[in-house]
């Protein structure tokens, strides 16, 4: 009887698997979110990839907190694995409101700046896609773990320099003519961007935590 029981419970490698779902969803969303800012053709089908995988990430995410609350095993603490699947959704979040404001406000003034941004976003994704994995052996693996949470943390700094430069330019470039709608447009891209690499730098800051609390 107890052995049927515990067979109709999640499962701790459950976790690691929604985990890894989520990350990949993250990572496609980010690739999608990256294209858009190439402009033309490329906006439209990719913000709907953006759309798509977002909603993936709601559906893990939704499956994760579940899990926590009928699990009598997790692999860590429940607190610390609703913090890091929140804070991953929030970056997905938060690359949906930027191709949503793109595409609302029919934008396609993308500058270098606004795609490297861009750049840093999948880099961060796919840091945060290779940190998951590693949580199955935290102590044997804390000092890959950190080493990635210091990449995305270096990676928001620079994203933060990104941002102000360009920033500065697009209003430069837009006071001359007097085109302020274009400017408060691009700023909102602008903030977009530089709040979903601050969510990914949440991300790492979660997973940070785990290590120092076992090791």
């Amino acid at each position: 009887m107890l052995r049927w029981f515990h067979a109709l419970m999640p499962k701790e490698e459950r976790f690691f698997d929604l985990f890894a779902q989520h990350s990949r969803a993250v990572v496609a969303g980010a690739v999608a979110l990256r294209a858009m800012l190439d402009g033309g053709d490329a906006i439209k089908p990719n913000y709907q990839i953006v759309m798509d995988r977002e909603h993936d990430a709601d559906n893990a995410t939704r499956e994760v907190l579940i899990a926590v609350r009928r699990s009598f095993i997790t692999p860590f603490d429940r607190g610390n694995i609703r913090d890091l699947i929140t804070s991953m959704d929030n970056a997905i979040d938060q690359m949906q409101k930027t191709a949503k404001t793109v595409e609302l406000f029919e934008f396609t003034g993308f500058t270098p700046q606004m795609k490297d941004m861009g750049d840093t976003i999948v880099k961060c994704a796919e840091l945060v896609q290779e940190a998951v994995p590693l949580l199955r052996s935290i102590s044997p693996q804390a000092g890959r773990i950190s080493s990635i949470t210091e990449q995305i943390s270096a990676l928001e700094g620079r994203a933060d320099e990104m941002h102000d430069v360009g920033l500065r330019d697009l209003y430069r470039a837009n006071a001359a003519n007097g085109n302020a709608l274009t400017f408060f447009v691009g700023a909102e891209v602008y903030d977009h961007l530089e709040k979903t690499v601050d969510r990914f730098d949440d991300v790492a800051n979660v997973m940070h935590g785990i290590v120092i609390e076992h090791v």
